[in-house]
């Protein structure tokens, strides 16, 4: 799966088809017709909406893509908490959350020799002790 260039509309297309959803089923919740959902597949890029509607449709998170390449692709002091003084009014997040994928993603590159544990934690950013840590604690891919 590659999620440093993301093509929301192949991803949607994949999952559609997985799940054999029928397409008067797909044109009623989405509130368009047939034609603009295949048209849809074809998209690089949605509106928020429109992606909600797919996330809860496929009941897939598509939106989580989107967050795995902040963590990969983004340097980490994008996420650094810089007004600790004042409160915010939208919702705070750990600045750092590694989910399961994205550690297997990454140790599946050292394990088939694609990439060193140097290139990862130049290329990704990743603390030198957290991949250590993984690579004790995943031994093996799960």
């Amino acid at each position: 799966m590659n999620i440093k260039n993301i093509h929301i509309g192949t991803f949607i297309k994949k999952l559609y088809e997985e799940r054999n959803i029928p397409i008067d089923r797909v044109c009623n919740f989405m509130k368009c017709e047939e034609e603009d959902i295949f048209e849809m597949f074809q998209y690089k890029t949605l509106d928020t909406d429109r992606l909600l509607r797919w996330c809860k449709l496929l009941e897939y998170d598509f939106f989580r893509l989107y967050s795995q390449h902040l963590i990969l692709y983004t340097s980490k002091k994008h996420f650094v908490n810089k007004s600790t003084s004042k409160s915010s009014q939208v919702p705070q997040f750990k600045k750092n959350i590694y989910t399961k994928e994205i550690i297997d993603y990454l140790l599946d590159l050292i394990r088939t020799n694609q990439k060193t544990v140097t290139e990862i934690i130049k290329e990704y950013k990743i603390p030198k002790t957290t991949l250590y840590r993984w690579i004790q604690k995943y031994p093996t891919n799960s």
